[in-house]
C-alpha cells in the first residue's frame, strides 16, 4: 500500500490518512494553523460544517493531550467511538463510567496513551481533576457547544460559567470554544466568558444548502405528519413541545406501521438510552423527541427533521433543524405552524422561574415568530439572523418553490425606515407600528410622538401588515433587533441609501393566511440505488458485530461514493471521501467484495 504515509504528521497528511478526506473544507485550515501557532480561537461553523476536525487535527499534529469539553454523555461516546474507528486514540470520562475503568483511564493518561480527552464541564472544573491536570502534557483545550457558556445564548448551562477559570490555570494552552449556532451577543458572550485572549474568530457561512426548508399551516397535524412521514426514506426527528404529545405521536406513527418511538426526559434512563442506541444503529426509523433529544446525536444519515411545535429561537431551530443531512446529502426540515402555538409558548415564557431570562427569551421567540411568518426565502431569514446579509433566493425552500407575489415596497419600507429614525431608534416594533398607524395612547403623545412626520402614515394597512414589512426589512438587513437593549429597532447602514431614494426595495405581498407550500424534489446526485442499499445492508451487519453505530463505519455520503464510483482496488477505495488508513484496512475488502460481486 505505497499510497499510505506511516506516521503522518502534518494537518494535510492527517486529513487524508486518518480521516480520508482529500482537502479541507472552507476555513478549516486557518483554523488549525492558528491553534498550532499556539492562538486562541472562536470557532462558529454549522453543524455537520466539520467543526470537530478543526481541533482533532492539531490533536494529532501536536505532542501530548487534547482536552475536549462537551456538554452530553451520548456525544462524547459516539465521537470516541468513531475516532477509534479512524485508529485514533481518545477516550472520555463522565459519570457513567465505573470506578475500576475510571482508574485505568487516569494510568493510560499518565502514560500519554491517549491523544484526545473528552469530559462533562462539571467533573472538569473539580479542583482534584485540574490538579490531576497539571500533571499532565496538555496542549489545546477545546470548548464544545460554547453557546452553552453565554447568558444569550439559547440553551445557557450554569456549568459552563465556570470554564472561563481554565485560563487562570492553564495561560500558555491554546483555548478554542466551537459552536454552530451564536448570533452577535452570544459571540461577545463566549469571548469574554471562556476569557479567550485576542482569540482568531472564524465564522463559516451558516448555510446549509442540502437542507430543504418547509412550513405548513397546521391543520389537522396529526394526518399531516403521518402523510409527511410515510413519503419520506431513511431517519428522521419528529420535535414537540410536551410528553404528552411525544407519547401521543409515536403510538400514531408506530399504528401506521412506521418504525417510531418516543423520547423524553420522563422516561428512565436505561428505556432513553436503549431508543437512542436504537435510533443511532438505524433499528428504529422516527424518533419523536422533545428538546431533551439531539444535541448529542452524531447521527449523519437523518434525512428529515419535523417540528410538530414551534421552537422557542432560531438558535434552537437551525441546531435542530442542523441535525439533517450532516453528511452533506439530500435532507428536509418541515416547520408545521399555528399561530396559538405561538401564543402559548409566548405565556410559558412569561411563566418560566428565571425572570432574568424573560426578555431575552421573548425576543429570540420573536424571531421565531417573524421566521414562521416570512414571505421572504426562508433561507435568507436564517442567515441574516446570524448576520450574514443575502439577498440571494435559496431555489431550496418553500418560499422559492411556490414564491409569494411580489411588489415595489419602496415607499413603504422608507415609511417605516423613517419612523425609526424619527423615534431615535430607541423603541421596539409595536411602537413603530402604533405611531405608523396613527395611534394617540398615552406615551405617544407624552413624548409628542404624534407630532412627528410619520405619525399616522400608515393607517390604512393592519398591526399584521405592519408587524410582517418590519420583518421582511430585518430579514432583509435593514433594520436590526437589538435583544442587549430590550429589542430596540436600530438601522443597519444598508438603510441609508433607501432613505435617500437611491435604491428600490421589493417587498412580499404579506401572507396573512398560510398556503399549504408545494413540494418538489431536490436534485439528488446519481449512484447505483441497488448497490447503495447492499452497501448498507454490510454496513449494518459490520455495526452490529463492532457494536457502534452504523454511520462509524461509514457515512450515508461514502456509501453513495462507492455506489457512483466502483472502486475495486485499495488505491480506488482510498479516493472514496471518508476513507482513511485505518478503515481501509479494516473494512475494505468487504465492501470491495460486494462492489465487485454486483457489477459481475
Amino acid at each position: 500500500m505505497s499510497a499510505l504515509v506511516s506516521n503522518p504528521t502534518t494537518a494535510n497528511e492527517i486529513l487524508k490518512h486518518v480521516f480520508g478526506y482529500d482537502e479541507f473544507r472552507h476555513g478549516q485550515q486557518e483554523v488549525i494553523d492558528k491553534i498550532l501557532q499556539g492562538k486562541d480561537s472562536l470557532v462558529l461553523m454549522p453543524t455537520g460544517g466539520g467543526k470537530s476536525l478543526c481541533y482533532q487535527i492539531p490533536a494529532l499534529a501536536l505532542p501530548g493531550l487534547t482536552l475536549v469539553v462537551s456538554p452530553l454523555i451520548s456525544l462524547m461516546k459516539d465521537q470516541v467511538d468513531a475516532l477509534i474507528a479512524s485508529g485514533v486514540s481518545a477516550t472520555f470520562i463522565n459519570s457513567s463510567i465505573p470506578r475500576e475503568q475510571l482508574l485505568d483511564i487516569y494510568r493510560g493518561l499518565q502514560d500519554n496513551k491517549y491523544k484526545l480527552l473528552y469530559v462533562a464541564p462539571e467533573r472538569l472544573m473539580q479542583m482534584d481533576f485540574i490538579d490531576r491536570l497539571h500533571s499532565l502534557s496538555l496542549n489545546l483545550i477545546a470548548v464544545d457547544e460554547a453557546h452553552c457558556v453565554s447568558h444569550w445564548g439559547h440553551d445557557f448551562r450554569q456549568d459552563y460559567r465556570l470554564l472561563g477559570q481554565l485560563k487562570q490555570h492553564f495561560p500558555s494552552v491554546p483555548m478554542m470554544g466551537l459552536t454552530a449556532t451564536a448570533d452577535i451577543a452570544t459571540r461577545a458572550d463566549i469571548q469574554q466568558q471562556l476569557n479567550l485572549q485576542s482569540p482568531f474568530v472564524f465564522r463559516s457561512s451558516f448555510d446549509r444548502p442540502n437542507i430543504r426548508y418547509n412550513l405548513l399551516a397546521k391543520y389537522k397535524a396529526v394526518d399531516q405528519l403521518i402523510h409527511y412521514v410515510k413519503g419520506q426514506e431513511g431517519s428522521g426527528i419528529v420535535y414537540c413541545n410536551s410528553r404528552a404529545k411525544v407519547d401521543e405521536l409515536s403510538v400514531k406513527l408506530a399504528n401506521q406501521g412506521i418504525r417510531a418511538a418516543g423520547y423524553h426526559a420522563g422516561l428512565e434512563p436505561e428505556i432513553r438510552e436503549k431508543i437512542q442506541r436504537d435510533f443511532i444503529q438505524d433499528n428504529v426509523d422516527v424518533i419523536v423527541a422533545t428538546v431533551a433529544f439531539g444535541m448529542g446525536i452524531n447521527k449523519s444519515n437523518v434525512r428529515f427533521v419535523v417540528h410538530f411545535d414551534l421552537p422557542r429561537s432560531i438558535e434552537s431551530y437551525y441546531q435542530e433543524t442542523g441535525r439533517a443531512g450532516r453528511d452533506g446529502m439530500p435532507a428536509e426540515a418541515l416547520l408545521l405552524f399555528d399561530e396559538k402555538d405561538a401564543a402559548r409558548i409566548r405565556q410559558w415564557i412569561a411563566m418560566g422561574e428565571n425572570t432574568s431570562r424573560h426578555e431575552v427569551e421573548l425576543q429570540k421567540f420573536a424571531a421565531m415568530e417573524a421566521f414562521a411568518d416570512s414571505q421572504t426565502c426562508r433561507r435568507q431569514v436564517l442567515l441574516n439572523y446570524f448576520s450574514e446579509y443575502s439577498s440571494a433566493n435559496c431555489g431550496n425552500c418553500d418560499i422559492c418553490v411556490d414564491p409569494p407575489k411580489r411588489y415595489d415596497g419602496t415607499v413603504e419600507a422608507q415609511m417605516v425606515l423613517s419612523c425609526i429614525l424619527r423615534l431615535q431608534q430607541s423603541v421596539v416594533s409595536q411602537y413603530v407600528i402604533d405611531v405608523l398607524r396613527g395611534k394617540n395612547h398615552k406615551r405617544i403623545v407624552e413624548q409628542e410622538h404624534d407630532k412627528i412626520s410619520t405619525h399616522g402614515l400608515g393607517k390604512d394597512k393592519s398591526d399584521a401588515h405592519w408587524h410582517n414589512i418590519i420583518n421582511q426589512l430585518i430579514h432583509q438587513g435593514l433594520v436590526r433587533i437589538d435583544i442587549t437593549q430590550n429589542a430596540i429597532l436600530k438601522l443597519t447602514e444598508a438603510a441609508r441609501p433607501v432613505l435617500k431614494g437611491e435604491i428600490d426595495v421589493t417587498l412580499a405581498v404579506p401572507r396573512l393566511s398560510l398556503e399549504k407550500s408545494s413540494k418538489s424534489k431536490i436534485s439528488n446526485r446519481v449512484y447505483d440505488r441497488a448497490l447503495f442499499a447492499k452497501l448498507k445492508h454490510l454496513r449494518k451487519s459490520i455495526a452490529e458485530q463492532d457494536d457502534v453505530p452504523p454511520f462509524v463505519v461509514f457515512s450515508d455520503a461514502s456509501l453513495a461514493d462507492m455506489a457512483e464510483n466502483f472502486p475495486q482496488s485499495p488505491q480506488t477505495f482510498l479516493q472514496i471521501s471518508g476513507v482513511g488508513a485505518t478503515k481501509l484496512e479494516r473494512y475494505g475488502e468487504r465492501f470491495m467484495a460486494v462492489i465487485s460481486k454486483h457489477l459481475a
